[in-house]
């Protein structure tokens, strides 16, 4: 039988702003192909490898101070600001 979780710790995010200071903060890189094969070209280091980031996706940190991105759409659909 399925059954609805909450999750109930907190996570601070930031919107990644496509700025150099941004990048260099949370390590975010170019991938390594030509811009014209993909417009996915910027990567997130993660726990879990690299992961995909746009610019206006947010960058989640964890209980234990690990990163990841999230969706724009997904993030305002899912998460509330509670400061």
């Amino acid at each position: 039988m399925l059954h609805k979780y909450r999750k109930t710790a907190l996570i601070e995010a930031e919107q990644f702003d496509g700025s150099d200071e941004m990048m260099k903060r949370y390590g975010i890189h170019e991938a390594n192909v030509p811009p014209m094969v993909t417009d996915l070209n910027l990567y997130l280091p993660t726990k879990e490898g690299n992961m995909v980031i746009k610019q206006d996706d947010w960058i989640a940190t964890g209980v234990d101070g690990e990163h990841w991105a999230i969706d724009k759409n997904i993030f305002e659909r899912t998460y509330e600001r509670c400061d």
